[in-house]
């Protein structure tokens, strides 16, 4: 080997020494750098037998498209878990648990012993006034948990206006990124630090909502959601949040944006398609999906609960039960119903056996033409038809034929509806028949009481009309001022009841023990509900026990999304990250080799000084 030669192969190893060095720098130097992956410089071994020589490559940048795919997917599920999880925590500090102080359910055990204080004693001013006390807490609790639920999605609407912004802004970032990235005039090192700024950009995006990610050969990137729609390739994706302003109770989401009552968030593709994601349902996970989940699924799912419960409330007291007068014709037997009482939301309900088996039917008067055909089995079996009473009996009586078959046989003539079995013994049998009216005013309209009622001391019917009375329920519920002005009231059914006399009391007590509910199923697009159905405690406690478990297993999954995140974070750690002992080992190396390489030279130079003073 020549001198010429060996100079040279010193000279190459001095050189890739020297940008070893500069990258190994770079890299303890930016050790804790979050985002940051370690560089290692590429050095090829050159030459022929006799003449090896070190070529310099290009700065290597540690990454894995497969892991890198998993991180992007878990940040998106594990944001996803921390919101919800944030706000279900919240939700649970408002509804309380079982036998809390201040919960529902306390509250209602109090209200509940203050009727029955009213039955034992009628004629106590104080246990009269206690009662009316209780329910004024009552009804206010739930007052005050509805509002705190539209606080809530009222917060999740400004969370998703910050979302969308972020989600542009870190778009059109990584747009800019990408160009450069496509500029291979760009040097190594401003390429590793863009790929950095890339991978950050990508991650915050996922943060947000999920995606997939296709990295290029030239290390720009393309993005889509996990449903296929395109967010970024060249050209980027515009996100637009319209907020609804205020929410309330009766804000809803419809699938038909015309009918929706909540803010409206919609994408521009960049081919230039936009399309509402919430009607497509594009967003699965990320902290924008978890948004829109409260909004429109987990936190309205809470207050048709609580609407349900203030519904029965309603409804338990103000409730007149008429049992039908007991009729036969030939050999048919059955009842005959009034149905001249009944207002939109009443119903009337009987029973029947066929074949030995009970079954159970409830007809509902529907005065909203447009909720008509209904006909549905709830969720503890019962038949559910609609009619229009004030059509008159007689039209109630045709829509129960077609309903029912000829296995039962229905007529009327003006507010009457008479209802008949088979005439076989021992396979159709009717064997109760009640009608379920809204009682009139506080006095001379039978025992039951409009103790609580809607807006402006309107009695509560449970009318279909319109979204229906029972959405929002909850946020207007109150109690009737003319028992608030005379809690006499609560004995006195008629003028001329004595103080003392229990009837009202016990009947209002026996009704908000045995008048028996069931949720409908009315408050979301996406998501199946949970149905609470018994008494009005029933529905209190299951209504607190649901939701307790919704927290948990928010907070489970939270956890859960947590430790997996945690997990994959030390693997990237691993593969990415800097081990500052191993890049000292390195330096060891290099420092050797570069004291080993300016050996060689040294002596090359002082061997050519030697030829040249010869």
């Amino acid at each position: 080997m020549g001198l010429g030669i060996a100079l040279g192969n010193a000279l190459s190893g001095l050189s890739a020494g020297n940008s070893s060095l500069e990258v190994l720098s770079r890299n303890i130097s930016n050790a804790g750098t979050p985002g940051y992956h370690k560089q290692s410089m590429e050095l090829l071994d050159k030459g022929s037998t006799g003449n090896s020589y070190v070529l310099q490559g290009g700065v290597v940048r540690a990454f894995n498209a497969t892991l890198q795919a998993s991180y992007n997917t878990q940040v998106a599920d594990s944001s996803y878990a921390s919101v919800m999880a944030s706000y279900m925590d919240q939700l649970q500090t408002y509804m309380g648990k079982v036998g809390d102080s201040g919960s529902l359910d306390s509250v209602y055990n109090d209200f509940q012993t203050a009727l029955k204080g009213l039955a034992a004693s009628p004629d106590d001013y104080t246990a009269r006034a206690q009662v009316v006390t209780n329910a004024q807490s009552l009804a206010g609790t739930l007052n005050r948990l509805s509002g705190q639920l539209q606080d809530m999605r009222q917060n999740t609407e400004s969370a998703m206006t910050d979302s969308v912004n972020q989600l542009n802004q870190n778009l059109d970032t990584l747009k800019d990124v990408n160009a450069r990235l496509s500029d291979f005039g760009t040097d190594d090192t401003s390429r590793q630090t863009l790929l950095d700024q890339r991978d950050r950009l990508v991650g915050s995006i996922a943060e947000q909502i999920d995606i997939t990610a296709s990295y290029r050969g030239d290390g720009s990137v393309a993005l889509m959601t996990r449903s296929g729609v395109s967010l970024m390739d060249v050209k980027t994706a515009q996100f637009s949040f319209s907020p609804a302003g205020s929410l309330s109770a009766t804000s809803q989401f419809d699938m038909d944006s015309s009918q929706s009552d909540v803010g409206t968030l919609t994408i521009t593709t960049p081919s230039g398609a936009t399309m509402n994601l919430v009607e497509q349902d594009v967003v699965k996970s990320g902290a924008l999906g978890a948004l829109i989940d409260l909004r429109d699924n987990t936190l309205p799912t809470a207050q048709s609960q609580l609407d349900e419960i203030a519904s029965g409330l309603a409804q338990a007291f103000s409730t007149n039960q008429t049992a039908g007068t007991p009729t036969s014709s030939g050999g048919a037997d059955g009842y005959t119903l009034d149905l001249s009482g009944s207002r939109g939301g009443n119903d009337l309900t009987f029973t029947y056996t066929e074949n030995g088996k009970a079954k159970n039917a409830r007809i509902v008067n529907v005065d909203d033409a447009s909720k008509l055909p209904m006909d549905y089995v709830d969720a503890d079996g019962t038949r559910v038809i609609g009619a229009n009473f004030a059509d008159g009996a007689n039209s109630v009586a045709g829509v129960l034929n077609s309903k029912f078959g000829g296995k039962l046989s229905f007529s009327g003539t003006g507010s009457s509806l008479t209802m008949l079995d088979d005439g076989a013994a021992g396979k159709i049998d009717i064997k109760s028949a009640t009608v379920r009216n809204t009682s009139s005013g506080t006095q001379d309209g039978g025992l039951g009481l409009s103790l609580f009622v809607d807006s402006k001391n309107a009695d509560y019917t449970n009318s279909l009309k319109g979204n229906g009375e029972k959405l929002g329920f909850a946020s207007r519920i109150s109690v009737n001022s003319d028992v608030l002005a005379n809690n006499s009231l609560l004995v006195q059914y008629d003028g001329s009841t004595p103080m003392g006399d229990t009837k009202r009391a016990d009947y209002l007590n026996d009704q908000l023990n045995s008048m028996h509910f069931v949720s409908t199923d009315r408050t979301t697009a996406r998501q199946g509900n949970f149905s609470i159905s018994g008494n009005v405690g029933d529905l209190i406690s299951q209504t607190i026990n649901y939701q307790g478990n919704t927290v948990a297993d928010a907070m489970a999954n939270d956890d859960t999304q947590s430790q997996s995140m945690d997990a994959l974070s030390q693997r990237m750690d691993g593969e990415y990250g800097v081990n500052v002992d191993d890049e000292m080992s390195r330096l060891m190396q290099l420092q050797n080799a570069y004291a080993a390489n300016a050996h060689v030279v040294s002596v090359v130079q002082e061997l050519l000084q030697n030829l040249m003073e010869m």
